[in-house]
């Protein structure tokens, strides 16, 4: 038998052979990645969170038209009494140059029923609006305080007046304007003429 060294072209061929399985399974096992790897990784798309433009847009657009309508219950001796119905209609709200707002409700008290400008402050929890109200006095009445937070059509909040207290919580509907609030805008509304006759 003749010696291993006597036959260089087959030992040429097997060290070839040998060194080119080697690189290809050196490059395979590179170039796959392990198991956990090739999931793809969940998507962090975030969603773009809405400027305050947008979320006093969106408060002013909920409250416009609007009609509140839910329950209310007293405090008492550290339990609730039984709920009763309640109701609020908001004509509009406005944003003031000092950063205040108004609220246009309509107030029924007694024999007092009148749209008047409610001015309460407004805070944010994230993107929910807080309404603030704070020693409001009405008219032959108590002055009230509440807190109530609107998100999603819906309402909560706690409210005091005087010595009483409670809670309330309900939904919020809208409507469209009616033909005859419409006139009785364009009819308060100043005219052209008006307006010239003002600036002279």
């Amino acid at each position: 038998m003749k010696p291993l060294a006597q036959y260089p072209t087959l030992v040429a061929a097997a060290l070839a052979l040998l060194s080119f399985g080697g690189t290809a399974l050196a490059q395979e096992t590179k170039d796959t990645p392990p198991e956990a790897e090739k999931k793809e990784a969940p998507s962090k798309t975030k969603k773009a969170q809405p400027t305050q433009e947008e979320l006093e847009a969106k408060f002013i657009a909920t409250l416009t038209n609007a009609t509140m309508a839910g329950r209310w219950c007293l405090i008492q001796e550290g339990a609730l009494t039984p709920e009763k119905e309640d109701k609020y209609d908001i004509k509009g709200v406005t944003k003031t140059v000092n950063g205040s707002w108004l609220i246009r409700a309509r107030i029924q008290y007694g024999r007092f029923d009148m749209v008047l400008p409610v001015p309460v402050k407004v805070e944010w929890a994230g993107d929910t609006p807080v309404i603030i109200v704070d020693e409001m006095g009405i008219p032959g009445g108590n002055k009230y305080s509440a807190r109530v937070v609107v998100y999603d059509d819906s309402y909560a909040g706690t409210w005091s007046g005087g010595p009483v207290k409670g809670l309330m919580n309900g939904m919020i509907t809208r409507t469209e304007e009616s033909e005859e609030d419409e006139e009785k805008k364009k009819a308060l509304a100043p005219t052209d003429k008006a307006e010239e006759e003002a600036d002279k």
